[in-house]
């Protein structure tokens, strides 16, 4: 008989990658992989100040993500600085404030290597409420956004011109991302969000022939990393943040292979 924490583990990191791999393709499409990464590292700080001031970890991570992806994008359209230059210094930074608050924290208040890497075999009930949750909301939102997204990806300018809103459809992305952020911290913590972003939806892209195809590939791809991750941990004692990042990247090397055979068929 399978013990209770594994199936929750295997629920919590299941509605994750249904709702990081479709939105993740965006990532690829839009070559966002660093945001999400500096979008990743503010969870760290957001965790520590909701420890402090006793509110949930994923609430703080979620308001936190949100006030960091509304400056960004602010930034971006109206500072003088290129978005790659803003990125390397936020993310350090935010990741340096981060761990230097969970130092300040009086006593063992926060347990920073989950936080690092994630702590999925210890999800609960009430975690895989908010998973699936907040996981709802995005891809409700996703599915309202898809259209007006794959517009503004393939040519912002176009899109502009045919009435749709570019900046606020780039903002919502934006808060989309942040919510997942704040989904993904507990299952492979603030350090390896931006694979599991990243690379399913890499994978798919040598595999699909459409966006929708896309967004599909990805996320079996994430499910099976799941699986494939959890199963290692539990079979070889690894860490099973780690472990699921892990089984993504040789699922995606696979990947390679079979696209580089198809081409040469």
């Amino acid at each position: 008989m399978i013990d209770s924490f594994l199936l929750y583990a295997l629920a919590a990191g299941i509605g994750v990658a249904l709702v990081a791999a479709p939105l993740g393709c965006f990532v690829v499409w839009r070559g966002l992989a660093f945001f999400g990464d500096a979008l990743a590292h503010s969870a760290l700080l957001g965790i520590a100040l909701g420890v402090a001031l006793g509110v949930a970890p994923g609430l703080a991570v979620l308001v936190f993500a949100g006030i960091f992806a509304v400056a960004l994008a602010a930034l971006e359209r109206f500072g003088q600085l290129a978005s790659d230059t803003l990125l390397g210094i936020l993310a350090p930074s935010l990741l340096a404030g981060g761990m230097v608050a969970a130092s300040l924290l009086p006593g063992a208040r926060l347990d920073l290597l989950g936080a690092l890497f994630g702590d999925v075999l210890a999800v609960g009930p009430m975690d895989l409420a908010w998973i699936y949750g907040g996981g709802l909301v995005v891809l409700a939102g996703l599915a309202w956004l898809w259209r007006p997204l794959i517009a503004a990806t393939a040519d912002a300018d176009v899109a502009a011109v045919e009435g749709i809103a570019v900046a606020r459809l780039n903002l919502a992305l934006l808060l989309l991302l942040a919510l997942t952020v704040a989904l993904a911290v507990k299952v492979v913590g603030v350090l390896l969000i931006g694979a599991l972003l990243v690379i399913p939806a890499a994978t798919a892209r040598s595999l699909a022939r459409s966006p929708e195809g896309m967004a599909a590939i990805a996320t079996l791809t994430g499910v099976a990393a799941v699986a494939m991750g959890l199963g290692g941990s539990l079979a070889w004692d690894l860490p099973a943040g780690p472990a699921i990042v892990l089984a993504a990247a040789i699922l995606f090397a696979l990947s390679l292979v079979a696209g580089r055979r198809t081409a040469s068929a």
